[in-house]
C-alpha cells in the first residue's frame, strides 16, 4: 500500500493522505510509489498505487515516500529508498526500532515535526477516529531527506521542528563559512567615506549569497542596522556604528 499518501497499520486498512502543508514547502517531487487511488491531490508528477507494486517498479527522479507504517514491510521500502538516494520520507519517528536503522544508516538529513500530523482521507477530509473526532498521526513523525539536494530544501522548509544534520547539508555548510548579516552589512559601511543611503546598502548586498537565499533581505538588512550594526546620522542613511 501507499503512504506516499497514507498510512496502514498492522491490523488496520485506513489510508491517510499526507498534507499540503508538509508536501508544499518542499517542492515538487517526481515520483510517490506509494500512492492512494483515490486521492484528493497528487504529491508527486507521477504515481503509482498498490495496483502497481512500486516496491517492485524501477524508482527515478526526486522521490516522495510516504510508505505503508506496517512495522513488517516499512523497512523495505526505506531500505529501496536508501538505494534510490534522492527523495525525501515521511515515517513515524520509532528511532529505537529495527526499521529506523534503514533512515539512521540511508538518510542525509532529519527533521523531527514539532507537532503530530492530522492526515486526510481520499476525498480530503481530516482523519477521524471511529467516535468521529480528528486524529492525529497517534505518533510523533520525522521527515528524511535523502542527497544534498533534499537536505537543503529541508534545512529551509520552514516546517516546524528541529532539523538534525546527519551528513553536513551543503547550505547550513555554506551558511557556516559566510559571514553574519551584521558583518555582511558593515563590511559595506567601511567602503563608503560617509554616510550611506540604505537604497546603496540594498544594492550592495542584493548579489550577497544570503540575500538570494532569503526574498526579505531589504528588511533584514535594515533590521540588521537597527539592532546596532550601523548608526542613523540621517534619514535613512547610515554609518558604521
Amino acid at each position: 500500500m501507499t503512504l506516499g499518501s497514507h498510512q496502514k497499520t498492522v491490523g488496520a486498512s485506513q489510508v491517510h493522505i499526507t498534507p499540503r502543508h508538509i508536501l508544499d514547502p518542499l517542492g515538487v517531487f517526481d515520483l510517490d510509489p506509494c500512492g492512494n487511488d483515490p486521492r484528493p491531490w497528487d504529491c508527486a508528477r507521477v504515481t503509482l498505487t498498490e495496483k502497481d507494486d512500486g516496491l517492485a517498479q524501477p524508482w527515478f527522479g526526486r522521490v516522495w515516500l510516504n510508505p505503508p507504517f506496517n512495522r513488517y514491510v516499512v523497512g523495505l521500502w526505506l531500505a529501496k529508498m536508501r538505494e534510490h538516494g534522492h527523495g525525501t520520507a515521511l515515517v513515524h519517528a520509532r528511532t529505537e526500532t529495527a526499521w529506523f536503522r534503514e533512515v539512521w544508516s540511508g538518510a542525509t538529513a532529519l527533521l523531527f515535526l514539532q507537532n503530530r500530523l492530522i492526515f486526510h482521507k481520499p476525498d480530503g477530509s481530516l482523519c477521524t477516529t471511529k467516535k468521529g473526532e480528528v486524529a492525529n498521526s497517534g505518533a510523533p513523525v520525522v521527515l528524511a531527506a535523502y542527497g544534498m539536494d533534499d537536505a537543503d530544501v529541508l534545512a529551509y522548509c520552514g516546517i516546524a521542528g528541529h532539523f538534525v544534520p546527519l551528513r553536513i547539508p551543503r547550505g547550513v555548510l555554506i551558511e557556516a563559512l559566510e559571514p553574519t548579516w551584521r558583518e555582511a552589512v558593515a563590511q559595506v559601511l567601511r567602503r563608503y567615506h560617509g554616510p550611506v543611503p540604505v537604497q546603496d546598502l540594498y544594492r550592495a548586498l542584493s548579489e550577497h549569497p544570503k540575500a538570494r537565499r532569503n526574498p526579505n533581505y531589504r528588511a533584514k538588512i535594515r533590521q540588521t542596522l537597527q539592532r546596532g550594526a550601523g548608526r542613523r546620522v540621517a534619514r535613512d542613511r547610515w554609518v558604521m556604528a
